[in-house]
């Protein structure tokens, strides 16, 4: 049996795009792309999700709390589920929040240090690190109430892709740019459809397909 781990924000949680802030709805679980992916890989995978929304790759929260950094929990996650054979890995999104103030870089490079942890931290199999597929997120789409949230934010998440490519090289790393499989929904700017979740769903599953074989 293979396991995956499905790590990121709430985009891995399946969010619906929201209408409005205290909107926390949830796709079903044979509906958001972890959940596709499950179907996908059928009978010989476990698919493990763990999406937290407002998850951050390494930052405190100072308003949504300290335990959104993706950091601070990972540790933990790994060694909870191992042994792991593959982690999916999608974060950024709210790096993108305008309160963290950071570039594409630095967002690059933070999500550089998440994959030098996975490596470390010997919850594959047999004490080994597990194999990693790095996501990319996809670039915001039109921004509504969530503006001044993001604001700068969209023009940062449309190089996204390229400042993920080398960290995904330097770590081993398989790597998806989701940007060129989905697009984010125009209801919220951040969140995707039940549609794009099944397409995402999809590409994971081929990805893992392709590092399996």
């Amino acid at each position: 049996m293979t396991v995956v781990l499905c790590f990121g924000d709430s985009n891995t949680h399946g969010s619906i795009p929201m209408h409005h802030r205290d909107d926390i709805r949830r796709f079903g679980p044979d509906e958001r792309w972890p959940g596709v992916l499950r179907k996908e890989l059928a009978a010989d995978f476990t698919v493990i999700e763990e999406g937290l929304p407002g998850r951050t790759t390494l930052h405190d929260d100072p308003i949504e709390g300290v335990y959104k950094n993706g950091l601070w929990y990972l540790r933990a996650c790994l060694e909870s589920h191992r042994p792991i054979d593959i982690m999916t890995l999608m974060l950024g999104t709210n790096d993108l929040k305008s309160r963290f103030a950071v570039q594409p870089l630095d967002i690059a490079e933070s999500v550089g240090i998440l994959l030098d942890t996975i490596a470390k931290s010997g919850a594959g199999p047999n004490n080994t690190a597990p194999r990693v597929l790095l996501i990319a997120p996809p670039p915001l789409a039109k921004l509504t109430f969530l503006g001044d949230m993001f604001l700068g934010g969209s023009e940062k998440s449309q190089r996204l892709g390229a400042a993920y490519r080398p960290q995904a090289e330097k770590y081993g790393a398989a790597f998806l740019d989701a940007g060129t499989v989905i697009r984010t929904s125009d209801t919220d700017g951040v969140h995707f459809e039940a549609g794009e979740h099944e397409k995402l769903g999809k590409a994971v599953a081929a990805a893992i397909r392709t590092m399996t074989a």
